[in-house]
């Protein structure tokens, strides 16, 4: 039998992604129609928005756990949260959570080591972009990464928070993030990693000045296969 999964939501748009790359995967590896059981809960973006503005992230990880709790009741046998930025508080999570985790950051970094990546150019909310979630997982693998310049990360924001998790996806907003990466390729990167559970919705890889590393998927096939237990690869 396959492991039940247990999804801690943030924003809808990225959740329902992550759930329906692992339901519409699963059957090449378990059969027709067939996908581990699934329990996802959420506190509102309204409650995570408080707490992430005034950078608490202890807060932050109370609302992680909590979830936590109620997938692990239904049956969770790990957890996996499809949101990166919230990744911040997880050091107040992983040690007091009653499942195991799978991290976010970590399975992309695994993702560019084995692709040999050397420099990955980071896009995601300002939260994420100058927080110290991909930093920390990167480092474990030896590859360094580049930010966009603020102006730039402002803006991203403003997409994420204003369009993305709202379902409004503007070709305009699309060109601009196309611009942002062919900037941090220019400075070098040799990838983009797709750091806000949204932007896979939005950025085209067959359109994009880099490969891209695209976080939301990575977690859902990272979980498909901890699920059936088989290495991810």
């Amino acid at each position: 039998m396959a492991k039940h999964i247990g999804i801690i939501a943030c924003s809808a748009e990225g959740a329902a992604l992550c759930y329906r790359t692992i339901c519409s995967e699963a059957p090449g590896l378990m059969g027709e129609h067939s996908h581990p059981e699934i329990t996802m809960h959420t506190h509102p973006l309204s409650e995570y928005m408080v707490h992430i503005r005034r950078g608490d992230w202890e807060k932050v990880g109370k609302l992680m756990l909590s979830s936590t709790k109620k997938i692990a009741q239904a049956g969770a046998e790990f957890a996996i949260c499809p949101d990166n930025t919230i990744h911040q508080a997880f050091e107040f999570v992983r040690p007091r959570s009653p499942i195991p985790w799978l991290h976010i950051a970590e399975t992309v970094a695994k993702e560019a080591e084995k692709n040999q990546f050397t420099n990955l150019g980071i896009l995601g909310t300002k939260y994420l972009m100058t927080g110290s979630v991909y930093p920390g997982a990167l480092e474990t693998v030896g590859i360094s990464l580049s930010i966009p310049e603020e102006n730039d990360r402002e803006r991203i924001d403003q997409i994420i928070f204003k369009e993305l998790v709202n379902g409004v996806f503007k070709e305009e907003s699309r060109l601009y993030l196309n611009k942002v990466i062919q900037k941090l390729k220019e400075q070098g990167c040799d990838a983009a990693v797709l750091g806000c559970t949204e932007l896979p919705l939005i950025v085209d890889p067959d359109d994009c000045p880099l490969p891209v590393l695209d976080s939301t998927r990575l977690l859902a096939r990272a979980a498909l296969f901890e699920a059936v237990g088989k290495e991810f690869s």
